[in-house]
Protein backbone atom coordinates (compact mmCIF):
# COMPACT_ATOMS: atom_id res chain seq x y z
CA UNK A 1 0.00 0.00 0.00
CA UNK A 2 1.18 3.13 -0.90
CA UNK A 3 0.88 6.15 1.26
CA UNK A 4 1.29 9.98 0.99
CA UNK A 5 2.38 12.52 4.00
CA UNK A 6 2.65 16.39 3.66
CA UNK A 7 5.95 17.35 5.02
CA UNK A 8 6.01 20.77 6.63
CA UNK A 9 9.24 22.46 5.82
CA UNK A 10 10.95 25.76 7.25
CA UNK A 11 14.35 27.56 7.61
CA UNK A 12 16.04 26.60 10.59
CA UNK A 13 16.21 29.67 12.99
CA UNK A 14 19.36 28.61 14.48
CA UNK A 15 21.42 27.23 11.41
CA UNK A 16 21.87 29.30 8.32
CA UNK A 17 21.18 27.27 5.08
CA UNK A 18 19.07 24.17 7.00
CA UNK A 19 15.87 23.10 6.34
CA UNK A 20 13.64 21.46 8.83
CA UNK A 21 11.25 18.77 8.20
CA UNK A 22 8.42 17.83 10.06
CA UNK A 23 5.72 15.12 8.99
CA UNK A 24 2.50 16.42 10.50
CA UNK A 25 0.37 13.16 10.60
CA UNK A 26 3.38 11.65 12.40
CA UNK A 27 4.21 13.01 15.36
CA UNK A 28 7.77 12.80 16.31
CA UNK A 29 8.74 11.99 12.67
CA UNK A 30 10.97 14.67 11.55
CA UNK A 31 14.55 15.72 10.11
CA UNK A 32 16.67 18.26 7.86
CA UNK A 33 19.15 18.72 5.05
CA UNK A 34 21.00 21.49 3.76
CA UNK A 35 18.82 21.74 0.58
CA UNK A 36 14.55 22.03 0.48
CA UNK A 37 15.57 18.66 -1.39
CA UNK A 38 17.61 17.45 0.89
CA UNK A 39 15.50 17.79 3.54
CA UNK A 40 12.96 16.17 1.80
CA UNK A 41 14.36 13.05 0.92
CA UNK A 42 15.67 12.83 4.81
CA UNK A 43 11.73 13.41 5.68
CA UNK A 44 11.06 10.69 3.31
CA UNK A 45 13.51 8.20 4.78
CA UNK A 46 12.15 8.95 8.37
CA UNK A 47 8.81 8.16 7.15
CA UNK A 48 9.49 5.07 6.11
CA UNK A 49 11.44 4.21 9.58
CA UNK A 50 8.42 5.54 11.59
CA UNK A 51 5.95 2.77 9.16
CA UNK A 52 8.28 0.10 9.76
CA UNK A 53 8.55 0.61 13.56
CA UNK A 54 4.70 1.27 13.57
CA UNK A 55 3.85 -1.93 11.63
CA UNK A 56 6.23 -4.28 13.56
CA UNK A 57 4.09 -3.06 16.62
CA UNK A 58 0.88 -3.40 14.94
CA UNK A 59 -0.13 0.11 15.50
CA UNK A 60 -2.64 1.94 13.20
CA UNK A 61 -0.69 3.77 10.35
CA UNK A 62 -2.29 6.96 10.30
CA UNK A 63 -3.48 8.75 6.91
CA UNK A 64 -2.59 12.47 6.15
CA UNK A 65 -5.67 14.73 6.28
CA UNK A 66 -3.88 17.40 4.32
CA UNK A 67 -2.53 17.38 1.39
CA UNK A 68 -0.26 20.20 -0.40
CA UNK A 69 2.73 21.13 -2.71
CA UNK A 70 4.90 19.45 -0.58
CA UNK A 71 3.48 15.76 -0.40
CA UNK A 72 6.06 12.78 -0.13
CA UNK A 73 4.48 9.06 -1.61
CA UNK A 74 6.18 6.38 0.00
Amino acid sequence: MKYRYTVTLRPDPETEGVFLAEVPALPGCHSWGRSREEAIANARDAILCVLRDMKASKEPIPQDVEHSEQEVAV
